[in-house]
């Protein structure tokens, strides 16, 4: 008898919660049902732009925020070690035509940052040198020959994106630079030595004001900028030289000074989350002597990188500089390498 008075107890128990919930559930379904309607209507009664500007608003109330990295202080540095290589070959039947060639290219490029508070200080290396061998030609020939160091201080201007500044850029070569040409009596190739390391070299530098989106967006605009200009009296002490036939550089002289404006431009953005496009432009006036003709330097840097040690990069520059001679030079390198980040 007790043990079923004790089942009792327990059924009616039971029914007693599930008729709790079962009258919850309704609650619920009927709340549920009253707040779609009044939103049905409100939506109906109001402009759809409004319906949208409203939902955005509220889910960005309820969507979680993305907690902020904390900004980094003192140095930082990074930097890529980059080999390049492109091989062709051809038999004595191919009648497409081409040369058996072998080329490579090693870049390095090293980067150290420093920054707190509202003080940044943007250091950059970058060098860059390869070589082409050509089946039966006794020279090998330079594809790229570059050493480059920017240095960058920058000083915010209150809390927006404009900075006080002042740049320094040190741009020169490693090795020497041949013209070729046919020598019509023997009918082989000869080289003639144009330049070599230092020769030239320019060192241009000057206060400015520099707008920085990010380190992936910035332009700085030096419109007080000096520049010299240094060779070696070799090349300007040769019989018949006029002046300024050497890089604008006077009849036995080693140096010259520029006064003007200088404007560099950054843009790197990703297409993809392994490709990459980096734009560097940069342009200079001398006040001094025919500020039209402006000097143009631009690089279109194309990289994919494939997986941890290779990439594939496609490199676009073009130069104008009057003084190096009237026309634009061209400089395009393609590859797939091996890299080594660090």
């Amino acid at each position: 008898m007790k043990r079923f008075l004790i089942v009792i107890f327990v059924v009616l128990f039971v029914s007693k919660i599930f008729s709790q919930e079962k009258k919850k559930t309704k609650q619920l379904d009927s709340i549920q049902l009253n707040l779609k309607r009044s939103i049905d209507s409100l939506l109906k009664n109001t402009p759809r732009e409004l319906n949208v500007i409203v939902l955005k608003n509220i889910l960005k109330e309820i969507s979680p925020k993305k907690p902020k990295k904390p900004e980094h202080v003192g140095w930082k540095t990074k930097g890529k070690f980059s080999l390049l290589f492109n091989q062709s070959a051809f038999n004595f039947d191919w009648q497409g035509g081409g040369t058996t060639n072998v080329a490579g290219n090693g870049v390095a490029n090293y980067e150290f940052n420093y920054k707190k508070n509202n003080l940044t200080w943007y250091n950059k290396i970058l060098a860059d040198y390869g070589l082409s061998f050509l089946k039966d030609e006794p020279f090998a020939r330079k594809t790229n020959d570059r050493i480059e160091i920017n240095s960058r201080l920058g000083k915010r201007i209150g809390n927006g994106n404009w900075n006080y500044s002042f740049f320094v850029n040190f741009l020169s070569q490693f090795d020497k630079g041949f013209r070729f040409e046919t020598d019509p009596v023997t009918e082989e190739t000869i080289r003639i030595e144009e330049t070599h390391f230092f020769s030239p070299a320019f060192l241009k530098g000057g206060p400015g004001i520099l707008w920085k989106k990010s380190d992936d967006l910035n332009i700085n605009l030096a419109p007080v900028t000096s520049r010299i200009i240094f060779v070696d009296k070799e090349f300007t002490n040769v019989p018949g030289y006029e002046d300024g036939d050497y890089f604008g550089v006077d009849a036995g002289e080693s140096t010259r000074f520029e006064f003007g404006g200088s404007l560099v431009a950054n843009l790197k953005f990703e297409l993809s989350e392994r490709f990459y496009v980096d734009n560097i432009l940069s342009l200079y006036s001398n006040y001094i002597e025919d500020p039209g003709n402006i000097d143009i330097d631009y690089t279109f840097n194309l990289n994919l990188k494939v997986n941890r040690y290779v990439s594939f990069s496609f490199v676009f520059q073009s130069i104008y500089d009057d003084n190096a001679t009237s026309a634009f030079q061209i400089r395009q390198v393609t590859g797939i390498g091996l890299d080594y980040a660090f």
